[in-house]
């Protein structure tokens, strides 16, 4: 618990109002919800609070103040010492963090760190549901991006069963089918996406790379036109852009 003095301290510092005696719960809540919309704040919350032993509550908090500033370096470190912390505390949720270190360093661009990360926090079988689905997404991504597509399928299949609703998964396995041309499942997989995400960018991308492999070059023409309009000046919007250009005329 906060002692009274350093409770009104960290009150003058970062501005919201919680009751006096207020538990580690109400402090991380005001923390993330902070981290999420004025991460300065929530920045100064919790490098107080972790002075004054939030311990890895306080370090997750400020890792994800750093994510909402895109400052990835720094996030994945921080969520680092929140799974190490908390792995030393014997609390299950080391997995968590150890999945936003992966995500982060994966953001970062430094696929070795992610990787080592993202396995820690899959081996320890305290992920469940979607975290343990999105945190397959991030790993399959490096395998893909270092050559591995069978172990990248392999993930992309369990994250399917943990995350069915994501549409980024089944994104993501329409793509990795298209580029080892399995065409049957890519279509299969990009129309899930699509009943889920109709209006990503992303999705209609795929959608139409998928159709003009197929043959179909009525859907491709459609699909590109589609992102065209949803993100007109998108990275999206210009392969889109390309790829009509490879399309006969309508």
């Amino acid at each position: 618990m906060l002692s009274p003095l350093l409770f009104l301290a960290l009150q003058a510092a970062a501005g919201p109002q919680l009751p006096a005696g207020a538990t580690p719960e109400a402090w991380y809540d005001q923390c993330v919800d902070a981290a999420t919309t004025t991460p300065d704040v929530a920045e100064r919350i919790a490098g107080q609070w972790r002075l004054a032993g939030g311990g890895f509550l306080a370090r997750q908090c400020l890792g994800m103040s750093y994510a909402t500033r895109q400052k990835w370096s720094a996030a994945a470190e921080a969520f680092e010492q929140a799974a190490r912390e908390a792995e030393v505390a014997k609390d299950v949720r080391a997995a968590n963090y150890w999945a936003q270190a992966g995500n982060a360093r994966l953001a970062d661009g430094d696929t070795i760190a992610a990787g080592a990360a993202l396995d820690a926090a899959l081996a320890s079988g305290a992920l469940t549901g979607l975290a343990r689905g999105e945190a397959q997404l991030d790993r399959a991504r490096i395998r893909v991006a270092a050559g591995d597509l069978a172990g990248a399928r392999g993930d992309i299949d369990r994250a399917l069963k943990d995350a069915p609703a994501d549409p980024l998964a089944w994104l993501l396995s329409a793509t990795l089918a298209r580029r080892t041309s399995d065409l049957a499942r890519a279509r299969t997989d990009i129309a899930e996406a699509v009943r889920r995400s109709a209006d990503d960018p992303s999705v209609q991308l795929e959608l139409g790379n998928i159709a003009g492999l197929s043959g179909d070059a009525k859907a491709a023409r459609a699909a590109f036109e589609a992102v065209q309009r949803l993100a007109p000046d998108s990275a999206q919007a210009k392969a889109a852009s390309a790829a009509l250009d490879t399309l006969p005329p309508a």
